[in-house]
């Protein structure tokens, strides 16, 4: 069976090597299985550009659990957490502080509009009873790209605790972790790393994860405690997701292998630059300018035209093949291409006929 590529934020395509790497059933307790994930740890800090100030805690779940996780775990009872919104993944987050009981203050841009460090800055020195901040690296919303570096130096020289969710953008853009001065950055495993869905990671300033004793809000969400495990005797305090795990590895292995997080991003921005090329000279829209659209996803506007359907284009360009995703923006209708996962131009180029085939089949000229 060969599977449809998958042009969405991940899940996503995989190696068949990646996938291979799941055909074997370790223990949780076994000495092999304890050493892959003391190598995955190690490994994370490395694409992140960590020294030994640093700390890379495994959390079994999504993301999103990793996002609740860090939040939950780190910003106290009586602390205030700016929030800085300009997609959905940042409005979730709002929500899950609410869950929380968290309090918060909201600093929001238009969905095409970067975070300005300069009004994070602004925020900050009028508020002084915030104590932590969080942005999204790349909004997956819309594929848009914030400052995180900038941000990053505003909230240092303003004493607050900086957290980052970095679900889209670690492993698929250069990044350096000490010089985006984050305390805590959050990713997963299948986004830019390449693996496959069942855990997500937190990379710590360990001043700052030991800070929090006493904060955490749950149990199983808990990065200090899930840390003090992984470091007393390199296990999981419950049941890992040891395929997942061992697919991730092998996923580390072969960035590296490409050339590191520069050649991956280039082979990324090498599939955006084609998918613009080849849609827009179809006549469909990017929704971002170009000085603020990032490699990882690429939002399309719907077109106008009477006969294009969004939910009969995407069963058409599956049936083709082809699976893509629908957009997530709240007041303009887009679609996304995610150029992210084990693919290159030929499946882009691919995906551009299927596109244009749909089109013809829908009666939709966009000339």
């Amino acid at each position: 069976m060969t599977d449809k590529p998958l042009f969405t934020p991940g899940p996503l395509t995989t190696s068949a090597t990646v996938k291979r790497a799941m055909l074997r059933d370790l223990g949780s307790r076994d000495a092999e299985f304890i050493q892959a994930v003391a190598e995955i740890r190690s490994g994370l800090l490395a694409v992140a550009g960590a020294d030994d100030t640093y700390e890379a805690i495994l959390l079994q779940g999504s993301g999103t659990f990793g996002v609740e996780a860090m939040l939950s775990s780190v910003v106290p009872r009586d602390g205030v957490l700016l929030l800085c919104v300009n997609g959905a993944y940042g409005r979730r987050m709002s929500d899950i502080a609410d869950v929380h009981g968290i309090a918060t203050c909201i600093y929001e841009e238009p969905e095409d509009e970067p975070i300005d460090p300069v009004v994070v800055a602004a925020t900050l020195d009028a508020d002084p009873t915030i104590t932590h901040v969080a942005v999204v690296h790349c909004e997956t919303t819309t594929g848009i790209m914030n400052p995180v570096e900038d941000i990053g130096a505003a909230v240092r020289g303003r004493g607050a605790t900086y957290l980052v969710d970095g679900m889209s953008a670690f492993g698929g853009v250069p990044f350096h972790l000490p010089e985006s001065q984050a305390d805590f950055y959050v990713s997963s495993a299948n986004k830019c790393i390449e693996g496959v869905p069942g855990f997500s990671f937190a990379l710590c300033k360990r001043q700052s994860l030991l800070a929090t004793d006493g904060i955490a809000r749950t149990m199983s969400l808990d990065l200090l405690e899930q840390w003090r495990r992984l470091e007393k005797d390199g296990q999981f305090r419950f049941t890992p997701p040891t395929h997942a795990l061992l697919a991730f590895r092998q996923a580390l292995r072969e960035l590296e292998a490409e050339g590191g997080v520069e050649a991956r991003c280039a082979r990324y921005q090498r599939n955006h630059d084609a998918v613009v090329r080849g849609l827009c000279a179809l006549g469909f829209t990017v929704y971002l300018r170009p000085e603020v659209q990032g490699p990882i996803i690429t939002s399309f506007l719907q077109p106008a035209h009477p006969n294009f359907d969004f939910t009969g284009f995407y069963q058409s360009l599956s049936d083709k093949g082809h699976v893509i995703y629908p957009g997530k923006l709240s007041e303009v209708a887009c679609f996304r291409i995610g150029n992210i996962g084990h693919i290159g131009e030929p499946e882009i180029l691919a995906l551009i006929d299927a596109i244009r085939l749909t089109l013809s089949e829908m009666e939709v000229s966009l000339a």
